[in-house]
């Protein structure tokens, strides 16, 4: 599968792969999140936003084949590759990253989990439910959850309908979250 993706075309792919996540990445760090919409922003808190649109990708390219499935396995690779580095500059010991990183794991797998089957449901206030338990575990009532779940469900929506040859050719756009 690699082979294909990375085989001769390597710095093409790379290049694709380095422009998606960038996309998701600048998406995950919109200041809104933090600035209007109480997101932490600290570390946990940006893993979280970064957890969200990496699944927002995951979840519109589930089911596909060929090129467009390659992607969104590089994309969860890079996606851990990233988290492991951001561990290694918080200071996290060598032998601490791995604990550390099957944690993370479990967290994001869970997520996903939840919000997708809100998101199947098109169950507005079990994603604002499971998005209030994640971003902000220990902080009680979150009103903010409910316009975090809105965005989660438009990005949806609006991902769904970006042809899947843009996304393979490196374009995702999510939509602008916009303070209240």
């Amino acid at each position: 599968m690699f082979q294909r993706l990375f085989g001769r075309e390597r710095n093409a792919n790379r290049a694709i792969t380095d422009a998606l996540y960038a996309q998701i990445v600048a998406a995950a760090r919109q200041t809104v999140f933090y600035s209007d919409w109480n997101v932490p922003d600290t570390p946990l808190g940006r893993f979280e936003m970064l957890s969200l649109h990496i699944y927002l990708v995951q979840h519109r390219l589930h089911g596909e084949q060929g090129v467009a499935a390659e992607v969104a396995q590089v994309l969860i690779d890079e996606f851990f590759l990233d988290v492991d580095h951001s561990l290694r500059e918080l200071g996290i010991s060598d032998v601490g990253v791995p604990k550390r990183m099957k944690k993370l794991a479990r967290m994001f797998y869970g997520r996903t989990a939840a919000y997708d089957e809100a998101l199947r449901e098109n169950n507005r206030v079990a994603l604002a439910a499971a998005l209030a338990r994640n971003v902000r575990p220990d902080a009680g009532p979150w009103p903010q959850a409910s316009l975090l779940a809105d965005y989660v469900c438009d990005a949806s929506r609006k991902l769904a309908v970006q042809p899947t040859e843009s996304i393979a050719a490196g374009t995702v756009a999510f939509p602008a979250a916009e303070a209240t």
